[in-house]
């Protein structure tokens, strides 16, 4: 095994088989559009394959939930918890099973929202945790990296996510420059 940032430190299987997972950026936007399209396809698979089975279309949504805060961009990571209730209410049009017209299946979508709530709120508490852990961790990245700065040390470059602009995930502007701060007075 490979060490993990630290000698002798063996990287767990584990990461190793993440980190070899592609590590697209997507803006909210883009998150929004990804897991609304997935969960539709799934939803539209769950009732061809499954007739519609609530439970394997929740346990689909989770993984689904996960990577859309996963590949959301630094700067964006506020929607993923936002985008994946949308996406999953998106999905769950084909499974409802309404009949009637549009107000049949309107009411079809609500109720299939209310009896399966605890698979969208595991998702969106999944798509949440996950959010919030790569904001600490960058906002501790940008504190050590402030920190090392301000003591004259020269800090090395925070480490770029693969198609982010390099200002980026609230890193300053675009420069590459730190912007100016006002005299307090």
């Amino acid at each position: 095994m490979a060490p993990a940032g630290k000698p002798g430190r063996p990287v767990p299987p584990v990461v190793l088989a993440l980190r070899r997972l592609p590590q697209p950026r997507l803006t909210g936007i883009g998150a929004g559009l990804f897991a609304s399209a997935v969960m539709l396809t799934l939803g539209f698979l769950d009732l061809l394959l499954l007739d519609g089975s609530p439970v394997a279309y929740g346990l689909l949504f989770l993984p689904v939930s996960a990577l859309t805060a996963l590949w959301v961009r630094t700067a964006d990571l506020v929607t993923a918890p936002i985008g994946v209730p949308i996406a999953f209410a998106v999905g769950v049009v084909p499974i409802a099973g309404g009949t009637g017209g549009f107000g049949g299946q309107a009411m079809a979508v609500v109720t299939a929202l209310a009896v399966h709530a605890g698979w969208l709120y595991g998702g969106t508490l999944v798509a949440g945790v996950i959010a919030s852990v790569r904001k600490v961790r960058e906002m501790g990245r940008r504190q050590h990296h402030a920190r090392s700065a301000a003591a004259g040390a020269p800090a090395s470059p925070a480490p770029s996510v693969t198609g982010e602009a390099p200002g980026a995930g609230g890193r300053g502007p675009a420069s590459g420059r730190a912007p100016r701060r006002r005299p307090v007075a």
